[in-house]
Formats: structure tokens, C-alpha cells, sequence
């Protein structure tokens, strides 16, 4: 049973008004979220600080580790509460740990302001999903989810290539608080912004057993804060994991998800290595790096069209996709990067498309906490690809570590391939049953 309310009168899968404001809100709020100036510099900012290579590594770890323990709460949180209203607060987390960054660096500010982010993402990671799905389906538009997620994570992405170049200029002129103060900023307008996000939703399940939540402008934060230990967001966690369990749809969904993101995302953290291997100038390479940035955009905006693409043509996309990291990768050289680029296309639409199909496929209340699972199960991959490039890439080239992560994608694109070919012959099977059924006399 779902609890998507009911579409609304008058709508359609056309491109209304109440469709265009949900669009720009959330494309505003994903190029917000993204145009953060400190990015570029903030492993530096540790480095003049004095912290050494063990220590900037733990904060990576604390950060991906806080991501993992709030993940799955949070989503239940959101399936419980006003998802508007956590894509309000997390930004304020985040300024709030850059502020500390650059009012007092040291290492434990900078552990606290990792422990904010994490949570900052791990808020929206599940809610941001659920929000824009259960908007577009209630006004008859649930089949654009795809080429929408995909245009807002291509507007982060444009996002990080404009902050880069103003990074600079910004620094010259205050060094880091003068950064700082401009990524704290953005943070206040992307949490302005998630306000003006719309949300009409049924009360859930833990609301119609006596817990109801009124979800609308007037939520309060105290209010919610203080709801937040009760039965209503556990509720909801067990009603998406009992989802999980009881549809195999779901659960393959839900496994696609950390299978396709995760690998080819935090291969993008070495890419500076990679092109510099290729033997271009320092210089030169953050123009190589746009190259391959700005597939992954194109990745984002093809959705839509990658949306019609059946099990068969998805194993197609991350093979093709795969040979071309490899063979990039492969050659060290500056044109192999074009191809690496162009795998980055393929993965971004392989990635927004899983996610589409796991939000098509989830029927019931827990719609952000199973979405915050499959986070989860993204997180613990990155963390451990994290890990195993530390050991290839210190063992061999970076092109030849980038070729063997390669390989996964080949594993998944087989696996999807023989499911598609099984499902393919349990329906010839059951139709010739009961074709033969219809031919006794």
C-alpha cells in the first residue's frame, strides 16, 4: 500500500506551474549546496594548519563514518517528520563547522566540522529523494523523476566548476576566512532555499496510530527534535526494512544502487593523479579535470533519455562505460582522459537511473529510510574502495588501479545481463504453460 497522496486535480505529466517551482527549487538548491569555495582548498587549509597526512585522513574517515551511523536514522526521521524541514537544518550544520574551520582550526574543529557535515548529508541523503518523488507523483509526473534528479545533479556539478575559479580571486583577497564567510553563505542560501520546497503528504502510519505530525510551514524544530526518540520514526524504519524484505523488486533495486555510484564516485577524489601521470603540466591540469567533470554533467542531463533504457540496455551502458575507464585509463595519456570522461558520463547516468528505478519500485511509507539504506550501503563501498585503492595504487600506476576498478562494473553488467536473460525464460516458460493449458481438450 502506499501512502503517496493522491495526485492533484488538474495536473498532469505536462510541465504546470506547481511542477516548475518544485524543478527551480530543487536545481537552486542542488547548485547551492555545491557552490561551496572552500572545496577546492580545505585539504590545504589543514595543511597549513599542521595537521600531517595520517591526521587529514582520519577527518576523511570521521566524515564518511558519521555519514554511515546516521544514514538509516535519519531516513526513518524523514519518513516520519517534514523532509522540507531536515533539508532546511543540515545546511545550518554545515555553516556551522565551516564557521569553526576558520574562526579556529585545529584539528578537533576540524573533527567537529566533519562530524557536521556528515550529518548535514546524511539529513538530506534519503529525504531530498522521497520530497521531489511523492511531489512529481502527486502532480502526475513521477516518470520525469529521472531526467530531474539527473538535471540537479548536474547543476551541483556546474556548481564545483564555477566555485573553482572564484576560489582563487576570493582567497587573494581575505585568505581563508574571506572563503570561509563565502561557504557559509551559501550554506544559509541553500537552507533559504529548501523552504521554499513544497510537501503534501498523508499522515504515516505512526501518525494514524495516534502520533500525528502536522508537515507544513508551521513545523517546529522543537517540535520535531522532541518527537524524534518516540515510536513514530522506528515505526518507520521497520516498514521499509519489512518493504526490503518482502519485495525482491525492491531489494534488487536497492543492492543496484551501491553496486553502480560508489566506484567510479570515489575514483573522481585520484583524477588529479591520473592526469598528472599523463604527463601534462601542474598547470594543465585542472583543464583536464573540467574535461572530465563536465562528462559527468552530460551524464546528469541525459536521464531523461537513459529513463527508456531496459535491464538490457543498463548492462550495455556500464560495459561500454567500463571498457572505456579501462582503456582510458590504460593508455597514461591526455587523450585517454577523453574516454575516461566519457565513462564518467555513462556512470552518472547508470547512477541516477538506479536511483530512479529504486524510487519506482518502492510502494510504501519508508520510501527516504530505504533510499538512506541504500546510502548506506554506498558509503561502506566508498570507504572500502577508499581502502583498497590505498593499497593498488601504492602497489602500482595510477592508470593501471583505475583500469582494475574497471572490473566491478563488468561483474554487474554480466549479472544484470543473466537476469534479464532468466526473467526473459521463466515468461517464455509460464507462457508456454499456459498456452498448453488453453490446447487440452
Amino acid at each position: 500500500m502506499t501512502l503517496s497522496p493522491a495526485r492533484a486535480p488538474g495536473t498532469g505529466p505536462g510541465s504546470g506551474p506547481a511542477v516548475r517551482r518544485l524543478t527551480a527549487t530543487l536545481y537552486g538548491y542542488a547548485f547551492l549546496d555545491d557552490f561551496v569555495l572552500l572545496y577546492p582548498v580545505y585539504a590545504l587549509l589543514f595543511s597549513d594548519t599542521g595537521l600531517t597526512v595520517w591526521q587529514i585522513s582520519s577527518l576523511f574517515c570521521l566524515w564518511s563514518l558519521t555519514g554511515v551511523l546516521l544514514e538509516i536514522p535519519s531516513g526513518a526521521w524523514a519518513d516520519a517528520v517534514s523532509r522540507r524541514l531536515l533539508l532546511w537544518f543540515g545546511p545550518l550544520l554545515t555553516a556551522a563547522g565551516f564557521t569553526l574551520w576558520v574562526l579556529a582550526p585545529s584539528y578537533w574543529a576540524f573533527a567537529l566540522g566533519f562530524v557536521l557535515w556528515g550529518a548535514k548529508g546524511a539529513l538530506g541523503s534519503g529525504a531530498l529523494e522521497a520530497l521531489v518523488y511523492e511531489e512529481l507523483d502527486r502532480l502526475g509526473a513521477a516518470g520525469r523523476y529521472g531526467a530531474v534528479m539527473g538535471r540537479a545533479r548536474a547543476a551541483g556539478l556546474v556548481a564545483v566548476m564555477a566555485a573553482i575559479p572564484l576560489t582563487g580571486p576570493v582567497y587573494a583577497f581575505g585568505g581563508y576566512p574571506a572563503v570561509g564567510l563565502a561557504s557559509v553563505l551559501a550554506c544559509l542560501l541553500t537552507a533559504a532555499t529548501a523552504t521554499r520546497f513544497p510537501e503534501h503528504r498523508e499522515p504515516s502510519a505512526a501518525a494514524k496510530d495516534g502520533d500525528a505530525r502536522r508537515e507544513g510551514p508551521g513545523d517546529d524544530l522543537g517540535e520535531v527534535l522532541g518527537d524524534a526518540p518516540g515510536d513514530g520514526w522506528t515505526r518507520m524504519l521497520r516498514a521499509g526494512l519489512a518493504e526490503a524484505r518482502g519485495d525482491r523488486s525492491v531489494r534488487g533495486a536497492l543492492l543496484l544502487v551501491p553496486a553502480v555510484t560508489p566506484v567510479w564516485g570515489a575514483l573522481d577524489e585520484y583524477t588529479p593523479l591520473l592526469v598528472r601521470d599523463t604527463g601534462v603540466a601542474e598547470s594543465a591540469v585542472p583543464n583536464w579535470l573540467l574535461l572530465i567533470w563536465a562528462g559527468a554533467t552530460v551524464g546528469g542531463l541525459l536521464a531523461g533519455v537513459g529513463r527508456r533504457l531496459g535491464t538490457g540496455g543498463f548492462a550495455g551502458l556500464l560495459a561500454v562505460s567500463a571498457v572505456a575507464l579501462a582503456a582510458g585509463a590504460w593508455v597514461r595519456t591526455p587523450a585517454g582522459i577523453g574516454l575516461v570522461a566519457l565513462s564518467f558520463c555513462g556512470f552518472q547516468l547508470a547512477s541516477v537511473m538506479a536511483d530512479a528505478r529504486l524510487q519506482d519500485r518502492i510502494g510504501g511509507a519508508g520510501r527516504a529510510t530505504l533510499t538512506s539504506v541504500a546510502g548506506v550501503g554506498t558509503d561502506l563501498t566508498t570507504i572500502a574502495v577508499y581502502g583498497a585503492y590505498g593499497v593498488i595504487g601504492s602497489a602500482t600506476t595510477h592508470g593501471a588501479a583505475f583500469a582494475l576498478f574497471a572490473v566491478p562494473y563488468l561483474v554487474t553488467a554480466v549479472a544484470l545481463a543473466a537476469a534479464r536473460k532468466g526473467a526473459a525464460g521463466k515468461k517464455a516458460a509460464r507462457a508456454a504453460r499456459t498456452s498448453g493449458s488453453r490446447a487440452r481438450p
